[in-house]
């Protein structure tokens, strides 16, 4: 699912229960992992909940290194959240994830203020290890000319 839509759909829905169940929603909808994927390597530190994020680097159309990511989590709602996370960064350029801050967009949808400070916690470290991980695919990468 496309950002947009999320923020859109997320603007349709008044009570933050309804948000809530929405976000499980949204975790229902990612791609399941493969079993090999669940490894210490994968696992995002910071996080109360068991988070795995999976990191695939690619080149877009341009032949720009981008990185592809899927993900999982023991928790329904912070399944969510990294569904959430993926639908804002996976498959750019390594660039635009470095550059892209997830803050304006966490607070336009009023989780800074929903989320437990737990869970808020384990978001920042899901967006802190994306980021980390398109710089070094960016380190790692010819520059593009």
């Amino acid at each position: 699912m496309q950002i947009d839509e999320i923020i859109g759909n997320f603007e349709l829905l008044d009570e933050w229960e309804d948000r809530y169940r929405y976000l499980i929603e949204l975790g229902r909808t990612l791609e399941p992992l493969p079993k090999e994927a669940y490894t210490d390597a994968n696992k995002v530190r910071g996080c109360a909940s068991q988070v795995w994020l999976e990191t695939t680097p690619t080149r877009d159309a341009d032949g720009r290194t981008a990185l592809a990511f899927r993900g999982d989590s023991d928790a329904h709602i912070v399944r969510g959240l990294v569904a959430l996370v993926l639908a804002l960064y996976s498959g750019r350029p390594a660039q635009e994830i470095v550059e892209t801050d997830a803050a304006p967009l966490f607070k336009e949808l009023g989780l800074a203020e929903h989320l437990t400070p737990q869970r808020a916690n384990g978001l920042r470290s899901m967006v802190e290890r994306i980021k980390r991980e398109a710089k070094e695919a960016m380190a790692a990468s010819p520059p593009f000319p």
